[in-house]
């Protein structure tokens, strides 16, 4: 398995349609990045669920998923599946949080993603950050979608299972859905893994990468 490293982080752009995306396709990357480099500035982003309850519950997750980061997160009021329809606005919040950020690496959905409101926003920050590492990541959920990725983040087992604590623990609103369990979560992380030559990890897309090899 080829490993590529970044060079040491210090900030990171976290982006999310809705309150739990972030946390769903990379909470495990956030959880092992921060606590291996406390103080690392997170700006994050959440175009809906803003007054809501939703809120409440992303911003206690987030902090739990970015332990001693300096995190900064946003949650934007635009309507719940309607982002094609408030797509001035969607790219005014991200060219704001372009304006403030000069990130080491961008986590944002992929542009494969089947859901309108994801796939939006990957199109938005692909333009947006250009000259950034934008790692795209996966959402399991029923329109099976899930590809084939390119890159991986390997998680220890500990990582992984603190990931799937956390997100049962910090949505309650989301466990009604059929998807949103332990088997869900675990058995896509342990497919990564066994993808990646690792017990767990996260997996993402990318669009374009520039390399260095020296010489």
């Amino acid at each position: 398995m080829i490993r590529l490293g970044t060079g040491r982080l210090e900030r990171i752009v976290a982006v999310g349609a809705h309150c739990d995306d972030i946390a769903i396709g990379a909470g495990g990357t956030l959880l092992s990045l921060c606590r291996a480099r406390p103080g690392l500035r997170v700006d994050a982003l959440v175009l809906s669920g803003g007054g809501t309850e939703r809120e409440q519950e992303e911003q206690e997750a987030l902090a739990a998923f970015c332990p001693g980061a300096d995190l900064r997160l946003t949650v934007d009021k635009m309507p719940d599946g309607r982002l094609p329809a408030h797509w001035a606005d969607a790219k005014a919040a991200v060219e704001e949080l372009r304006a403030r950020t000069e990130p080491d690496l961008v986590l944002a959905p992929r542009t494969e993603d089947a859901h309108q409101d994801h796939r939006g926003l990957a199109e938005l920050m692909t333009t947006a950050f250009r000259d950034h590492l934008v790692l795209g990541y996966e959402i399991v959920k029923w329109d099976g979608d899930l590809g084939r990725p390119v890159v991986y983040q390997p998680l220890t087992p500990g990582a992984a299972e603190d990931k799937v604590r956390l997100l049962q623990e910090h949505y309650p609103s989301q466990r009604h859905r059929p998807w949103y369990d332990r088997e869900a979560f675990l058995g896509l992380a342990r497919i990564r893994g066994i993808e990646s030559n690792a017990r767990y990890a996260e997996a993402f897309a990318v669009t374009k990468l520039t390399v260095d090899l020296g010489g």
